[in-house]
């Protein structure tokens, strides 16, 4: 059996994105036990490492971290399907920034913190391998309605929509405000 270039590119495709995804389903997995305990440091905040800091605040709130956990399985699902990639790469892209973040500014384990980048890189790689599709994808997320319309129509849609913003915006002051 032979096999041609694209056949040997999806197969390295298909192996870095499981790499991802296991990574993925490995930390929701992780942030059921991982954060036991965490909210009960008996430090003040200014005793706390940032790691301890980062971890009480993940142990506080069990929901919130299985909230991320749910995003991370669903970031991961969608790499697995090869039709929905492109999406579940830039969707796992944001979990992943934010945990290298995380783990950058509250100084968690160098170990952890490669393993992010890592992981990044290789959605990286997956969206560079489909670059032609993530290119088509932007342009036509860009290829807006180019039709002409007349200079005081789109000038009075402006207004309108400037009026509408200015109406939101008091309203939202006033839900917002304590009482």
């Amino acid at each position: 059996m032979e096999f041609t270039k694209e056949d040997k590119i999806e197969i390295f495709e298909n192996a870095i994105t499981w790499i991802v995804v296991f990574a993925m389903f490995i930390y929701v997995t992780a942030k059921l036990v991982q954060f036991d305990g965490a909210a009960a440091i008996n430090k003040t905040v200014s005793e706390m490492t940032g790691m301890e800091l980062m971890w009480a605040f993940y142990g506080y709130s069990k929901s919130y971290a299985m909230i991320l956990g749910l995003f991370e399985i669903t970031g991961g699902t969608l790499m697995l399907i090869k039709k929905t990639r492109i999406i579940g790469c830039l969707f796992t892209s944001t979990i992943l920034i934010n945990v290298i973040l995380q783990d950058i500014y509250f100084k968690v384990h160098l170990g952890a913190l490669k393993a992010a980048i890592l992981y990044q890189f290789l959605i990286l790689m997956i969206l560079w391998l489909n670059k032609d599709k993530v290119v088509q994808s932007i342009k036509a997320l860009m290829n807006f309605n180019k039709s002409q319309q007349p200079k005081y129509k789109f000038m009075l849609k402006l207004f309108i929509a400037f009026i509408c913003f200015v109406i939101l915006r008091i309203t939202e002051y006033y839900l917002t405000i304590k009482l």
